[in-house]
């Protein structure tokens, strides 16, 4: 069927998500299964933020890359389609992202690497960062009574009409009036494909519905495809900062240097633990262990005495290594010069080499700025903090498809004939299905 499709639409629940660690919600272990059951919620497996894409989620990746699927609409908040690789463009998230802020007065979204503290369209603790703008953001998390936005609820219809097929995976198709839209698929003659572990309320408009775990189901589609799951590598931002001011009689420098995350000195850094700074050669120096952000040491030092720092930055549980050393000399001496190179070709060099090397903790200067009031020098680096492979889970999902419940719903359908953190019911989880 998808071979065939002229304009395949993806609709996804929190179903394709539990493999990445996110309990889902009406699941044998969901959420409000085991509340119901008097039972305890499941633990999360590692920090929301560092959750990780599933197979599905790559899948749908490498569809959108070869021109087959047309657009994806999302239920879930976790933010793992844009992390993955899904353009913003074609993705619809009805009930917003965690890890996403907008400005109310000219539309910018912020993708953030932590968690926002607000839900329910708040306001948050930053602002715009767009010239003369400059308005304090807003979450984008939908709490039960906001209606769904119509910048995600418009191309989403408008999709879902188009659709020759409208694929649903992971999930229930209960909450309304999201579990509608697949249906709008039907009127033009498209067809609806469920792919869920449970039955569902639609399954009786489906073409084809198939109960079982949605990373088997599309291992085994994109066998039948003939195509390749590319490993997910990510790529975590942070800046090193270095403020210094002559003494008043100049014969010493009183200098700070903060670790700190891109998107402003008082945002968290949420997958760096710790920082250990030594100094090369210098005996003298003391070093310093930083284990609470924000991540800045105050010194005082002769001036016109060159010296090199050793920043060990040790990283939270979920990263795929352990530390990182950076050397950082310091002289003093603050150019006027700024440098910003070009960044999608330095990720695509660091995402080569992780794959080459099936390791993380490859890094890169991406831009360099110097500040004359207060005088300063801003370094932002980029690492790769994971790289997951997908290949040979492939094969082996597939030699396990059998688990699932396969059922065609008409005999003219041709198929291809193979048989969260949010562990305490929070609200922000509450809005996936």
């Amino acid at each position: 069927m998808i071979k065939k499709s002229k304009h395949l639409v993806v609709f996804t629940g929190a179903g394709i998500s539990t493999s990445c660690g996110i309990p889902d919600f009406r699941g044998p272990k969901g959420i409000w299964t085991l509340q119901r059951e008097g039972k305890a919620l499941p633990e999360a497996s590692l920090p929301f933020h560092r959750a990780a894409p599933s197979l599905t989620h790559m899948a749908l990746v490498e569809l959108e890359k070869a021109g087959i699927l047309k657009f994806v609409i999302s239920q879930n908040v976790d933010g793992l389609h844009l992390r993955s690789g899904i353009p913003r463009e074609k993705l619809a998230e009805l009930h917003g992202n965690s890890f996403m802020e907008t400005c109310p007065s000219c539309g910018e979204e912020y993708f953030r690497d932590f968690e926002v503290e607000t839900i329910g369209l708040k306001e948050t603790s930053r602002r715009c960062s767009v010239a003369k703008c400059g308005t304090r953001l807003k979450d984008t998390v939908l709490d039960w009574e906001d209606a769904l936005p119509s910048k995600e609820m418009n191309p989403a219809e408008k999709h879902c009409k188009q659709a020759d097929i409208v694929l649903c995976l992971g999930t229930s198709l209960q909450i309304t009036p999201a579990c509608n839209l697949p249906l709008k698929a039907l009127r033009g003659g498209g067809k609806v494909v469920i792919v869920n572990l449970q039955k569902t309320p639609k399954d009786k408009k489906a073409s084809l519905v198939i109960h079982g775990f949605v990373d088997k189901v599309i291992a085994g589609v994109m066998d039948q495809l003939n195509m390749q799951i590319h490993p997910f590598v990510r790529i975590d931002l942070f800046q090193i900062i270095l403020v210094q001011a002559l003494s008043n009689d100049e014969r010493y420098v009183n200098w700070t240097l903060q670790v700190a995350s891109v998107h402003g000195q008082k945002a968290a850094l949420p997958f760096i633990e710790s920082v250990e700074i030594s100094f090369l050669d210098r005996e003298d120096y003391k070093a310093a262990i930083l284990d609470k952000q924000p991540f800045r040491l105050k010194r005082r030092t002769a001036y016109n005495k060159a010296f090199e720092m050793v920043l060990k930055l040790n990283f939270s549980d979920g990263c795929g290594c352990s530390s990182l050393e950076i050397d950082v000399p310091v002289d003093f001496k603050v150019s006027t010069d700024c440098f910003d190179f070009d960044k999608d070709y330095i990720f695509q060099k660091l995402r080569d080499k992780a794959v080459l090397e099936s390791r993380c903790g490859q890094n890169a200067v991406i831009e360099r700025k110097a500040i004359l009031t207060p005088r300063s020098d801003v370094t932002t680096y980029a690492i790769v903090t994971n790289v997951v492979q997908y290949s040979k889970t492939c094969k082996a999902a597939l030699d396990s498809l059998s688990n699932g419940d396969f059922k065609k719903r008409k005999a003219s359908v041709t198929g291809t004939g193979s048989s969260r953190k949010r562990s305490k019911g929070s609200s922000k989880c509450k809005r996936e299905c």
